[in-house]
């Protein structure tokens, strides 16, 4: 009798403890709307499941927060925002919080962080094409054309130019199967995400009329997907032992692992150019990564330096990386290869400003020079150290060629060319103006040129073209009373209404005391083209006109 009242008592003891280890946990990641997770959290029975938010307010290493707890998940449900740049974010002004795939790649691939993921058997990602199919790396005629170069026929580089784009190009989807490892199910979307107050609801529906009995069972659910089938939903699973994406998930490991030293990167870095160029292209961003986040201290490391050395001494990469480079469809690509080249020491100073100049030079002799050339030149020559490097071609130019050719080279320091883009301002060519506006974003009107451009502007026939102008405008800080009066003649004869919304733009950040004058005030009340009250720039600077006075 005593025996069985003490295996009572013990079991008494034992059984919640067992119950409570018996429960799985549901992790939060709430960036966003926290409907989805209120929704798991109403209809999950308490004695079966936990609930774990990841994200801490105002906290900005939340994630590293629950690694160092020890957190384990079971199941993970991601709320936010995805879009470019991979990341998850809220559209509220009120959070700050956000979540890059590359912090979840560290907890995926790092020892510091073993017990978060290591149990997960289900993932549900509540963001728009967060397991969409498309690939998020180009795979342009470079890439066929470097595998030639290393001795492929045209046939065959075609071919392992699609492979590769099927095995590297890293889609959305792809990049989740990375992040979750052997994870049985991952539900996401292949297009744009029901908004939380619209999922929430959805998710209701499904376990009122489903119950709660699959989840965490990492079985897919053909319920849920039929509850979501409207919006896109899709599951998939993460990669495992043999998958064909397991070589990439190795690579990915290499960078996002914060065990390596800055010498050990390196050397993976050294062993990934080695292979054909077009794979390491892929990478660059990853590889831009880890040499600009080596400093000056750690470049001195014994082991950092000799990581460098044994790079900088292959020669045979070196020329095949280079040559790829120079060949790059897109002028951006070319430029970046350049300065991670620089950074590996296949490139001095004086031989990466050659590389930068030559390029600059091949964009110029192109018929086809836009906006994203402008802004690359100007990005590239934003500390000056790069003008007069293209005096010749300058001289070349002259003032007949295009606006674009005449922006970059203004980029460039040349100070000829300057003024024929501050004259194209006003071109009645609305894609003339667009050269212009990208060009004025680096290098902005100076105050003496003020007074002249707004004149020209003004003269302007072209509505759209003018109305892109006066933005320009905008972004600079009026003062005189000669432009705001020029401007305020502009407002009483136009009847374009962007027209008068730029003006108004302009004059709202302008001094005030250049613009606090009765004139404007009855000229902007009697001129005014009618649209909805309330909606536009011109009842704003009226307001602001009317506290002033």
């Amino acid at each position: 009798m005593r025996l069985a009242r003490s295996l009572c008592l013990l079991a008494a003891c034992i059984l919640p403890v067992l119950a409570f280890a018996q429960k799985q946990t549901v992790c939060t990641i709430t960036i966003n709307s926290a409907d989805e997770k209120e929704s798991f959290r109403r209809f999950l029975p308490a004695d079966k499941y936990q609930f774990v938010e990841l994200v801490e307010r105002k906290r900005k290493d939340w994630l590293a927060s629950s690694c160092e707890a020890k957190v384990s998940c079971d199941v993970l449900v991601i709320s936010g925002h995805h879009g470019e740049g991979n990341v998850f974010f809220s559209d509220s002004l009120e959070k700050d919080e956000f979540l890059p795939i590359e912090e979840l790649e560290r907890v995926s691939c790092s020892g510091s962080c073993p017990s978060l993921f290591a149990n997960l058997k289900e993932v549900y990602l509540f963001g728009c094409n967060t397991m969409n199919t498309q690939a998020q790396h180009t795979i342009s005629g470079e890439v066929a054309r470097s595998y030639v170069r290393e001795g492929r026929s045209a046939d065959d580089a075609a071919r392992l130019a699609r492979v590769l784009g099927q095995l590297r190009g890293e889609s959305s989807r792809d990049r989740m199967r990375l992040l979750f490892k052997d994870v049985p199910v991952i539900y996401g979307f292949s297009g744009v995400a029901p908004l939380g107050s619209v999922a929430g609801p959805i998710l209701n529906r499904y376990f009122q009329s489903a119950g709660t009995s699959e989840i965490g069972k990492g079985r897919t659910s053909a319920s849920l997907l039929r509850q979501f089938s409207s919006h896109g939903m899709v599951a998939g699973r993460g990669i495992g032992d043999g998958d064909p994406l397991m070589p990439l998930r190795q690579d990915v490991c290499k960078f996002a692992d914060d065990r390596l030293s800055p010498a050990q990167r390196l050397a993976s870095i050294h062993g990934m150019v080695q292979r054909p160029t077009a794979e390491s292209r892929l990478l660059l961003e990853r590889i831009e990564g880890v040499t600009e986040a080596i400093t000056p201290a750690e470049r001195e490391q014994p082991e950092v330096k000799q990581a460098l050395e044994r790079i900088a001494a292959d020669t045979e990469t070196r020329d095949r990386y280079l040559a790829f480079a120079r060949d790059a469809d897109q002028p951006l690509t070319r430029a970046r290869m350049i300065d991670v080249a620089h950074e590996l020491g296949w490139l001095s100073a004086e031989q990466r400003r050659g590389e930068i100049v030559k390029m600059v030079g091949d964009v110029l002799a192109r018929k086809d020079v836009g906006v994203p050339d402008v802004d690359l030149a100007c990005t590239l020559n934003k500390k000056g150290d790069l003008d007069g490097t293209l005096a010749n071609v300058a001289a070349q130019v002259g003032r007949t060629d295009s606006v674009a050719n005449s922006a970059v080279l203004a980029c460039m320091g040349e100070p000829d060319a300057r003024p024929r883009v501050l004259e194209r301002l006003a071109s009645p060519s609305d894609a003339d103006v667009r050269i212009a506006q990208a060009y004025l974003r680096h290098r902005p009107i100076a105050e003496k040129e003020l007074p002249v451009i707004t004149k020209a502007i003004a003269g302007m026939n072209a509505p759209e073209a003018q109305a892109r102008a006066l933005d320009v405008l905008a972004r600079h800080y009026l003062s005189d009373r000669e432009s705001v009066d020029t401007l305020r003649q502009l407002f009483e004869r136009t009847r374009s209404v962007p027209v008068q919304n730029a003006i108004a733009g302009v004059l709202i950040r302008a001094d005030r005391k250049s613009v606090r004058s009765p004139e404007l005030l009855r000229t902007l009340r009697e001129n005014r083209v009618k649209t909805s009250p309330g909606d536009n720039m011109v009842d704003a600077l009226i307001q602001r006109l009317q506290e002033s006075s």
